[in-house]
């Protein structure tokens, strides 16, 4: 059974952690059945790579998101945020941009 046993580690390592192995060694050679329990436990990736110290592939940026946005004749693409922040233009400005009229809302914003 332990010629299926490899650890790797360092000199340094195994003196520094001896007494871990110590106990866990003497766990495993008292209890039997939980030692043949424990050497056909299949391993996930997840397993194997803590196991082995792989970190997964990373994974590229998205990049941005832009969505197309159309008022009256002014065409532009915006960028999207998840809506966490929200902009405010002045009354006038949206006047002289000659935009579609407005809605009146009531709202409240709270500034954090």
């Amino acid at each position: 059974m332990f010629k299926q046993l490899h650890l790797n580690i360092t000199l340094a390592e195994a003196l520094v952690l001896m007494p871990k192995y110590q106990k866990m060694l003497k766990a495993l050679l008292s209890n039997k059945e939980k030692l043949q329990e424990l050497a056909n436990t299949p391993l996930n990736e997840n397993c194997l790579a803590v196991i082995l110290k792989k970190l997964p592939e990373k994974l590229g940026d998205p990049g941005k998101f832009l969505i197309p946005c159309g008022f009256s004749e002014l065409k532009c693409k915006a960028l999207v945020d998840l809506g966490a922040s929200i902009n405010l233009m002045p009354l006038s400005v949206w006047k002289k941009l000659g935009l579609p009229d407005l809605i009146p809302t009531q709202m409240t914003l709270e500034l954090a």
